[in-house]
């Protein structure tokens, strides 16, 4: 099975492709702020991301035979998580979305470059961010109007719990993971038997504080700053998502930078770290209730989980609930040219896109 994978971001075009499992090329293109500036919005990018993909191809002698193509799932609707082929529902919900990113482009330009390879080629995404297999009961909050809203990096934690399940010799779908991703964002997911049924709003401000995000806040006192008359909502949504967490207390999102200031005796930036690891905890016990207390294992990923300092002190607070397994960092190409293969040996059953 000879797989490729496209995954759109910001400012470049991350390319692999694999056979079978092995992974036998790979390429970054980089998008200049000039390149990007002439085009109003994301959706008008697909013509000159989908060339230059095109265009890298034939420099490097890939031939356009593949067994199936896969992109990034982008922000559509919320959707139960797994491998979908491609439909026209798929590529006007990326069109229409609410968030013009970069990732909206994957599933068309995926599905274009699999009509030009021919012979049945596959178009496919998988596990997309807006992920929602939420149980009926985590979904309700205090306020009607306010349900629970899921949004986590559900293709690193699905995968990294794949990984460990089959290094074990046992199924995903057997077992139940709680799966911590540490990046500039934190989600905390409850993996119940192949579904991740409760997690926080790692987006937009719930859970544990992170490197650029507040996590949730005191509610009355949020509320007080919102009609106090001093922030605009604009300033008020980036202290949630891109000013908040360690950034607003340090001003930097490098938790190296911040182990090295309390290496060198910055008992602030201690506090801080540790209050960001302290609620991480707290979340991962929410998650093990939600498992009902039958966790086996905690797994700690994405770039953070590099960091002694923060597994040591997750450690000292988390241990003895279940064993704990590290998988630092994290490779979406790797966990989408997976699931495109298993997609194809039948191992994964197809989802349907039918968010209504």
């Amino acid at each position: 099975m000879k797989i490729l994978v496209i995954n759109p971001g910001s400012t470049s075009t991350k390319l692999a492709v694999y056979e079978n499992e092995v992974r036998i090329w790979s390429a970054n293109i980089s998008h200049s702020i000039e390149d990007l500036s002439v085009y109003k919005d994301v959706n008008e990018q697909f013509c000159f991301r989908k060339r230059l993909i095109v265009d890298t191809l034939k420099k490097n002698g890939i031939q356009m035979d593949f067994s199936a193509v896969i992109g990034r799932g982008g922000v559509l609707k919320p959707t139960t998580g797994g491998v979908y082929e491609i439909c026209g529902r798929i590529i006007d919900d990326l069109k229409n979305s609410h968030l013009k990113h970069a990732s909206n482009l994957a599933a068309p330009i995926s599905l274009d470059i699999a009509a030009i390879s021919g012979n049945g080629c596959k178009a496919y995404i998988a596990d997309p961010a807006v992920t929602d297999e939420l149980c009926d009961v985590a979904r309700i909050s205090g306020i009607p109007e306010l349900p629970r809203i899921s949004v986590l990096h559900a293709l690193n934690s699905r995968a990294v719990a794949r990984k460990h399940a089959s290094e074990t010799g046992r199924k995903y779908e057997e077992m139940n993971f709680i799966v911590v991703h540490m990046g500039g964002g934190i989600s905390v997911s409850a993996h119940a038997y192949g579904r991740i049924v409760d997690v926080n709003n790692a987006l937009n401000g719930e859970g544990p504080f992170s490197p650029e995000r507040a996590g949730t806040l005191p509610a009355s006192q949020l509320v007080d700053m919102c009609f106090g008359g001093k922030y605009s909502k604009d300033e008020i949504q980036k202290m949630i998502c891109g000013r908040g967490g360690l950034y607003a207390h340090l001003a930097t999102t490098d938790v190296k930078k911040v182990v090295g200031n309390i290496e060198s005796g910055d008992m602030k930036s201690k506090l801080v770290l540790d209050s960001m690891i302290y609620s991480i905890s707290k979340y991962i016990g929410c998650m093990h209730i939600a498992l009902k207390q039958k966790t086996d294992a905690i797994i700690l990923t994405g770039g953070i989980a590099y960091s002694k300092y923060v597994i040591d002190g997750l450690k000292e607070w988390i241990e003895g609930l279940a064993p704990i397994v590290v998988i630092p960092g994290e490779d979406e190409m790797e966990a989408l040219g997976m699931n495109a293969l298993r997609a194809l040996r039948g191992e994964l059953p197809l989802q349907e896109y039918n968010p209504d």
